[in-house]
Formats: structure tokens, sequence, C-alpha cells
């Protein structure tokens, strides 16, 4: 009804009640409680959003022989072989768990289960420790095929092989801990002169065996990021043995492309793992000079330590671009596999020369 048809009584005393209602305790509670509620859920998404930012950070490279010197207390006379390549399986350990966030392929809860760079990076650094352990515990630790395995190893390599999305009973990071302090055992063994059962062996036919682990590793990368423009590949698998024969029959042309939304994962698999490879062979550089240098293959070393470096440039982009091979937009996928395939040649190499140099 129109207020100006009212008496004014009427309508002074509706203006009042309105007045009364919106200043009542009741009304000044909901809007509080509302306004608090607000604000508490644009705080909460600010702050997922900023540890979102920091956590997807890719950890540093760090100084292998100061890492290794700090854990054997800044003594120089106890950098005997292996301690380098085990100082630096901890050190990868240590900051798959440590980094800002933790461990982050498990998260259950914000803002971790949102990331999946990160996740993808430490599956990459992980499988990178678990070839390392692998070759530790049944080669660099062992004089022959028939010695003992080491008692550490033989804990420390299976508890990196468990499951890496357990977030409880047992969690992943409990499990992984188990086996970094039996890494700490046996770091602590091999420097200490009293000990004669900690041993690691820097010959040329262990560290060939564990490069043709590395080997097959970065193929697979290498494959797996050059399928992001899509191939059309032969079926070479039988190629040169008439005699082979395989389980099942497969058309003789294929065509692969790895799906857009797994391109940034495949990416940063193999950030994570030449992350790690890269620490590994500088430790490898220290631990095993002698061999490198008798050999002549010390230089194809440290030429391999160079490429990998590369694999860790600044990554300038917001998101991971998957451009065509020669179109105006960049293909990171490419790139990267271009470096780990002059690595994976280099190893080649290298494993040729320690067979026959």
């Amino acid at each position: 009804m129109n207020e100006l048809l009212l008496p004014k009584k009427t309508v002074l005393t509706k203006k009042v009640s309105q007045v009364a209602g919106y200043y009542h305790p009741r009304t000044w509670k909901e809007k509080g409680v509302l306004w608090t509620a607000g604000l508490f859920l644009i705080t909460y998404l600010v702050i997922v959003v900023i540890l979102g930012f920091i956590w997807s950070q890719s950890p540093r490279t760090f100084d292998v022989r100061a890492n290794a010197l700090t854990l054997i207390k800044n003594d120089a006379s106890k950098l005997v072989p292996g301690t380098a390549t085990t100082a630096t399986a901890i050190r990868i350990a240590e900051t798959l768990l440590g980094k800002p966030g933790g461990y982050l392929t498990n998260d259950v809860s914000p803002p971790g289960i949102y990331l999946d760079n990160l996740p993808n990076w430490e599956f990459g650094a992980l499988t990178e420790m678990r070839d390392l352990l692998l070759a530790l515990r049944n080669d660099f630790s062992r004089a022959q095929s028939q010695s003992a395995e080491d008692q550490d190893l033989r804990i420390a390599q299976p508890q990196f092989n468990y499951q890496s999305n357990s977030w409880i009973l047992p969690s992943t990071e409990s499990e992984y801990r188990r086996g970094l302090k039996s890494l700490y055992a046996y770091l602590h063994r091999l420097s200490d002169e009293n000990e004669r059962d900690g041993q690691f062996f820097a010959r040329a036919d262990n560290l060939t065996v564990y490069l043709a682990m590395t080997e097959k590793r970065l193929g697979s990368l290498a494959q797996r990021l050059s399928y992001a423009v899509g191939q059309v590949h032969l079926d070479t698998a039988l190629a040169g043995d008439p005699n082979a024969r395989q389980s099942t029959p497969v058309p003789a042309q294929s065509q692969t492309k790895t799906p857009w939304r797994d391109i940034d994962d495949i990416f940063f698999e193999a950030r994570g793992y030449t992350w790690a490879l890269l620490h590994t062979l500088q430790a490898i550089e220290i631990d095993f000079e002698p061999v490198l240098t008798d050999k002549n293959a010390l230089v194809s070393l440290k030429q391999i330590v160079r490429e990998l470096q590369n694999t860790q440039n600044m990554l300038w982009s917001p998101m991971i671009l998957n451009g065509t091979g020669f179109g105006p937009m960049a293909n990171h996928s490419l790139v990267m596999a271009s470096y780990v395939s002059r690595v994976n040649a280099a190893i080649t190499d290298l494993r040729s020369l320690l067979q026959k140099g």
C-alpha cells in the first residue's frame, strides 16, 4: 500500500519497527556469524593458494661433496669410496620427506591433494633412488655374486619400495624413514675404520650394471616425452633375430600420443628423475674417480653431468606447453626429451668405455 495514503502515525510506527528489527540483537548475531564465516573462508582459500604455490616449487640442486662431508662431521679422512654415493641417497630421501610441504604424493587434504606436479616429481626422484638402492644392495656393497648382502641395505632397499601413496597404517613416510635410518647405519659403518663389514666396491663392472639400468630408464622417459606430439612408429621389437618370438601379436604400425592432461605429469616425472640422477652421478664421479680415470672415462661422465644440469633449468612458463614440433608454440616435453636422449646416448658410450677401455 502506498505510504502517502496512510496516516502519519501508522507510517512512523512502521519505520520504527523496521529500524528496531535491523538493530535487533538476533539480527546482529546472524550477520556477525555470516561475516565471520565468510572471512574465514576467504582467509583459508588465500592460505591454500599461497601454500600450493610454495609447495609446487621443485627442490634446488645441492653440492654432493659438501653434503657428504656434513654427514661425516667434516672429517675428510672418512670420505672413503661409497661415502658420497650413500650420502647422496640419504639427501635425496630427506629431500622427498622434508621439502616445503613434506611428502605430497599421499596427501588427502588441501592443498596437497590438488597438486600434481610435485607428486610426479617425487615419483621420478623416488624411481631413481630405488634403482640406486638396488645397485647398492646387489652390486656396490658385494665383492662377488656369492658374497652375503649388507645387513642395513637389506632393510633399506625394500623399505623404499613400499607403495608411494599410503597415508595411514602404515604411512609411506614412516616406512621411508625406517629405510633412511638403515642408510645412516650403513654410512656409519662405511666411514668407521673399526667396522670391517661395511663395504663399497668401486669397480668398473659394478658401475656398468648400474648404468645399464639407468640407460633403460632414460630410454623409456625419452619415448614417453616424445609422445607429446604423437608419433607413428613401426614395430621393431623382433628386428635382428629371425627366430625371435613374442607372446601376443601387435600391429606393424601404430600411433601413440600422450593425452593432454598427462603431458605435465610425464614432464615433471622426468624432471624429478634427472634431478636425482644428476646428484647420483656427481657422487659416482667422486667414488669411482680412480676407475674412471684409468678407463679414460672421467671426462665422459662430466659431460653427462653437464647435460643433466640442463634438465634443471628454470621453467619460465606457468604451465607445460604442448605445441607441435615446429609450430609457433613451445613444446616443453620435446625439449626435455632432447636432453634425456643425449644423456641416454652418452651413458651408452660410457658403458662401452668401461667394458672395453
